[in-house]
């Protein structure tokens, strides 16, 4: 291998990506550019029952959304091709290194039956045998032929040692070894041709000339095994960085049920593409500071993988609405629009209301996207509400004095011709202070007759800017009915 960093995301097409997929591509990536090295996509489709129909266009779609732009991949061949393992399988590559093994006796065939394999499981309750015995290695040359003259269904498994210990360095986790009577004989090729996902990642990690490899710590118990199929091959053994779990607020594995395991997922409840690779980056990582808002740029120029953590990271969901809500806040106007105006559309049924107004007044107060919806619905019909909202007691406002606010405002409103924003303050403050009364004893009774609603995106004078004239006298008209009516 050569001096420059190669890394490879290398997902199997089964649906959305999880969380912790696209964690591994991330620190792939940036363990890569880092050090201005190539990030490859390669597509291991070899499992053909788990297949999900469109599951490679999300691979590719998730990658774009986030910034994680593949130097070779499928549709990127740089002279490492095929980078699809159905395709690789095609040429016979996995079965040719496989028989390579078999002629150095570091692996065999195996022809046991499906009821042989069961025999094998340590209770009736196992759905995996315990360990094979290594049963057909001890077959003859002559008994192998002819079992494969005659067709007959088999494997081909590695040949591990069971006396002595195996060991290997990760770069988090450090050195590690393992007594060789604990590794069982994997299969490297499966009865139907197609390699197993362990066999065909050793392989095509060396062809494709990996330096190195980063997956979750769940892989740990199986590198021992992959560094043996290495040194039988006589091939360079890759650097190794295995990643922590992440888990949930309640210590347990990242699952569907929880609403957060998928990229997908997450964008669906409204937190943005940059939010989701910076609080990524976090679950398991840190820079050494107490900063937590990076661009993906920043992270190329930070990550040091040596600064993984071995224990398990957390999804905080509240420090993630957080984050996101940092990011909504500081996006500039017109980026914000965009990716709000559908959420803005679906929830504004009112073809007069002005949606670049209520978007500029809701932005600095959300933390995702989908809460669009519930803090502004107000604007489309004013709900039904109780005279309590009229009681605010930092302001001293009550239903009596909210009352009398409302009906002294109500005729100065009404004269008012130009109904914007800067008028209205200027008029109803002057107002205000003619009175002789605190500006909240004021603001309060108008916001609340206004929208009906406890808290609002915006002050008194933005919704009244953005209902217009007639709605908003319309309004207040009907807060001092529900006022006079229950005082």
């Amino acid at each position: 291998m050569g001096n420059k960093i190669r890394t490879r995301f290398a997902p199997s097409p089964t649906g959305r990506m999880h969380v912790g997929n696209l964690r591994t591509a991330l620190y792939a990536y940036l363990i890569a550019k880092h050090e201005d090295g190539d990030f490859l996509l390669r597509i291991e489709d070899t499992d053909q029952e788990r297949y999900v129909e469109g599951a490679v266009d999300i691979i590719y779609r998730t990658l774009e959304n986030t910034g994680l732009i593949h130097d070779e991949g499928p549709d990127k061949d740089k002279g490492f091709g095929p980078y699809v393992q159905s395709e690789r399988q095609k040429s016979g590559m996995y079965l040719e290194n496989a028989k390579k093994l078999v002629e150095k006796g570091e692996a065999y065939y195996c022809f046991c039956t499906k009821e042989r394999l069961d025999s094998l499981k340590g209770d009736e309750d196992s759905k995996e045998i315990v360990k094979y015995d290594k049963h057909c290695l001890h077959l003859s040359k002559e008994e192998i032929e002819k079992n494969l003259a005659e067709g007959i269904p088999y494997v081909i498994r590695q040949n591990n040692p069971t006396e002595g210990k195996t060991s290997f360095t990760d770069e988090i986790y450090g050195t590690i070894e393992v007594d060789n009577s604990e590794l069982d004989d994997m299969v490297l090729i499966k009865s139907d041709g197609f390699p197993t996902y362990n066999f065909a990642n050793v392989v095509d990690d060396h062809q494709m000339e990996i330096t190195h490899v980063v997956r979750g710590n769940e892989y740990l118990s199986s590198s021992p095994k992959y560094n043996r199929l290495y040194e039988a091959f006589g091939w360079e053994v890759p650097t190794y960085v295995h990643v922590p779990l992440i888990t949930d607020e309640n210590h347990k594995k990242l699952s569907k049920r929880s609403g957060h395991s998928s990229y997908e997922d997450l964008i669906e409840q409204g937190f943005l593409a940059d939010t989701i690779v910076n609080f990524v980056s976090l679950l398991g990582w840190n820079p050494g500071t107490n900063e937590e808002i990076f661009s993906l740029e920043e992270l190329i120029k930070l990550f040091d993988y040596r600064n993984i953590n071995k224990s398990p990271a957390v999804f905080d969901m509240k420090k993630f609405r957080w984050m996101n809500g940092e990011y909504i806040k500081n996006m500039d106007f017109d980026a914000f629009f965009e990716i709000a105006k559908p959420y803005l559309e679906k929830a504004i049924t009112k073809e007069s209301l002005d949606l670049k107004k209520i978007g500029s007044m809701v932005q600095s107060r959300l933390e995702v996207l989908t809460d669009i919806s519930e803090k502004i619905s107000f604007f489309n019909e004013l709900p039904e509400y109780s005279i309590d909202l009229y009681v605010h007691k930092k302001m001293k406002t009550t239903p009596e004095n909210s009352l009398e606010s409302l009906e002294k405002v109500l005729p100065v409103l009404k004269d008012v011709q130009e109904w914007n924003k800067d008028a209205l303050h200027e008029i109803i403050m002057a107002f205000v202070k003619e009175l002789g009364i605190k500006n909240g004893q004021m603001l309060w009774p108008l916001r609340t007759a206004l929208s009906g609603v406890a808290s609002t995106p915006g002050g008194a004078f933005d919704l009244a800017d953005v209902l217009g004239k007639e709605e908003s006298l319309n309004r207040i008209e009907k807060g001092i009915e529900l006022l006079k009516a229950n005082v």
